[in-house]
């Protein structure tokens, strides 16, 4: 076994943050934007944050962002890094890089080989890929919708630096995606939630465990 990185996305209350914490979640994700049932302001992800210790990684995802935006969570002082989950080119995500100083992600939407290949773009602006399912055109969210792309199409990819797997995990195919594809990072979000935008500690529990199985 092998300690594989995990991220859990879309959190809202202490209680699932500690949940996190406690099945061995090495990252936390708060979800800073309107249309999502997820969305947590920066007073609360400030709160949030808080409960999780040093060590564990506080990421904020945002989509499109304005500089104002980030102006206001960066002045929270509660985040590590900002996961970009919107159409952001390479230079925005460079400039976002220069200017705050957070690590930076950048959210990949897959649907074939080409997208993959695309992200190469970025190799060199931002501190992590994180590839995850393209979403329908005219959706209102960009992820935590529960798709999944082919993994097949990650295998034997060299990805330019750190990178993580997202999109349709799940308790009972998060072993299959790890063996196809060998992320070195698992983030999940819909697939420990009772409802959309509603964690299950139980499932975070669960998940986590499968995870560090594998």
């Amino acid at each position: 076994m092998s300690r594989l990185a995990i991220k859990i996305c879309g959190l809202s209350t202490a209680d699932t943050v500690g949940a996190a914490v406690r099945a061995g979640a090495s990252h936390i994700g708060f979800v800073h934007f309107l249309k999502s049932p997820r969305h947590v302001d920066a007073d609360q992800i400030r709160a949030l944050a808080a409960i999780a210790p040093a060590d564990v990684e506080r990421v904020g995802v945002v989509v499109d962002p304005t500089d104002e935006m980030l102006d206001e969570l960066a002045a929270t002082g509660a985040l590590t890094a900002l996961q970009l989950h919107g159409k952001e080119s390479v230079q925005r995500a460079a400039a976002i890089r220069h200017r705050f100083g957070l690590s930076v992600w950048k959210a990949i939407s897959v649907k074939t080989r080409v997208d993959i290949d695309a992200a190469n773009a970025y190799a060199g602006a931002v501190d992590r890929l994180l590839f995850d399912a393209k979403t329908p055109d005219g959706a209102a969210l960009p992820g935590g919708m529960g798709l999944r792309f082919d993994w097949t199409l990650l295998r034997g990819v060299a990805v330019p630096g750190p990178w993580g797997l997202s999109g349709g995990l799940s308790v009972d195919n998060v072993a299959e995606a790890v063996r196809i594809t060998g992320a070195p990072l698992i983030d999940v979000s819909s697939g420990v939630e009772s409802a959309p935008g509603i964690k299950d500690m139980d499932k975070i529990a669960t998940f986590c465990k499968a995870v560090l199985q594998c």
